[in-house]
């Protein structure tokens, strides 16, 4: 029976496994296996409501071991060290506290599934590794909520002000600086009742680009940068950044902007193991695939999501998104449940638009429709509405629907009898 493996349990790889699992690994016609260093899913996408203390991260997190019963396919946790393209095997480093001594296990595979999502690019800015903090993983954003919330504290305790500086003006960046802004509020509310959050906590994002959210229209851009200035959220555009140290952001024109907290959110590229396959890769280390996402270099070997680099004829380069992570798995699962033989499809990606929320209750984005291709600008509540929406479309395809209006009709009695944000 041909074992089909898939690193990494993001959005697009647990999606993989899951469809995968309900055709391949229920009828035995494959063993379907997931490897990812944590034991649990959480959709990238919503990291920046875990730095402020919006989402607990213990409720949304999904179980791996839960999920691969369910839906017939296999997990292991671990870290993968390196994949041995020659014999087509995994290795992986030891079980912590497993007393095994250290010894590594090995997985082996008939088809391999690159899924390893993406991570922070510096680019080289002096200090920017070092004390900027970033949003790749929950643990860092739990991170940075502790050390907003401490720092809250004493800016009400010492009257002293927080300055926040956010480095870049992307999704993450703007959705992060817009709840700060909410969670400030909620605790001088809740909790440092001596905290005014219109004085005390100043937010400021530098991006280095004529307009905020380069992926919308100008027009929707404009609209975000006065959403979040009404919010008192400083926003400096055209403002490229030259170094960061312990406290302060130095920016290209020699400025100085005073930092107790950095955040670095101004691109993405692949992690560094994708260097070591020995497959070709691009300039972001991302994986160069062909139009059915294989490997330029291995035919057994296929990638998606962020460490995938897919050009399209047409549209060009696939951006670094969320649907076309899950665009590519539900291509892959229909790729590789097909019997021998048969012919490849090619993939092609189509553009939904882009959403970008500006709080609970506002948002502003673009609409693109399947068929006529044409866009509509959205806004205000509206847009907040089918920005919820775009993380149930998620849990549906991992769940189904009776689990996942469960799990609506719990979250909402949550937000009934909770604060607005983890406070502890």
């Amino acid at each position: 029976m041909e074992t089909i493996v898939i690193l990494g349990g993001g959005a697009g790889g647990l999606e993989l496994a899951t469809r995968l699992g309900d055709t391949l690994g229920a009828s035995k016609r494959a063993r379907v296996l997931l490897v990812d260093r944590y034991p649990g899913h959480f959709w990238k996408p919503l990291l920046h409501t875990v730095a402020s203390g919006k989402c607990d991260p213990r409720v949304e997190e999904l179980s791996f071991p839960a999920q691969a019963v369910e839906h017939d396919f296999e997990f292991v946790q671990g870290e993968v060290l390196c994949v041995d393209r020659a014999h087509q095997t995994i290795t992986l480093a030891p079980r912590k506290g497993s007393g095994t001594d250290g010894v590594c296990r090995t997985v082996v595979y008939d088809k391999l599934v690159l899924a390893l999502g993406a991570v922070t690019n510096f680019y080289n800015v002096p200090g920017a590794s070092k004390h900027a903090l970033t949003l790749d993983s929950v643990d860092e954003a739990e991170a940075f909520r502790r050390r907003f919330i401490e720092a809250c504290i004493k800016a009400g305790e010492q009257k002293t002000g927080v300055d926040v500086v956010i480095v870049g003006g992307g999704a993450t960046g703007v959705e992060l600086a817009a709840e700060l802004s909410n969670s400030a509020r909620a605790l001088a509310a809740y909790r440092v009742h001596t905290l005014n959050p219109e004085t005390d906590i100043r937010i400021s994002i530098l991006e280095r680009g004529q307009h905020l959210l380069p992926q919308l229209h100008p027009q929707q851009a404009n609209r975000a940068a006065r959403e979040l200035r009404a919010l008192g959220i400083e926003v400096l555009t055209s403002t490229a950044v030259a170094e960061v140290q312990r406290d302060a952001v130095i920016d290209a024109a020699g400025n100085t902007h005073c930092a107790d907290l950095t955040l670095w959110a101004a691109g993405v590229e692949a992690p560094q193991l994708c260097a070591t396959f020995g497959l070709t890769v691009n300039h972001l280390r991302q994986i160069v695939v062909d139009s059915s996402l294989c490997s330029a270099n291995d035919s057994q070997i296929y990638a998606l999501g962020d460490c995938a680099s897919y050009v399209c004829p047409v549209k060009g380069a696939a951006p670094p998104r969320a649907q076309v992570a899950h665009q590519q798995a539900m291509f892959l699962a229909d790729l590789l449940a097909r019997r021998s033989g048969t012919p490849r499809p090619d993939f092609r990606y189509h553009d939904y638009g882009s959403l970008v929320s500006l709080g609970p209750q506002t948002a502003v984005g673009v609409l693109t429709g399947a068929i006529t291709g044409k866009s509509i600008r959205v806004g205000g509540a509206t847009a907040s509405l089918l920005y919820q929406l775009l993380y149930q479309k998620h849990l549906l395809s991992l769940h189904g629907t009776a689990r996942v209006v469960t799990q609506a009709l719990a979250d909402w009695l949550r937000a009934k009898i909770l604060p607005p944000v983890k406070l502890n």
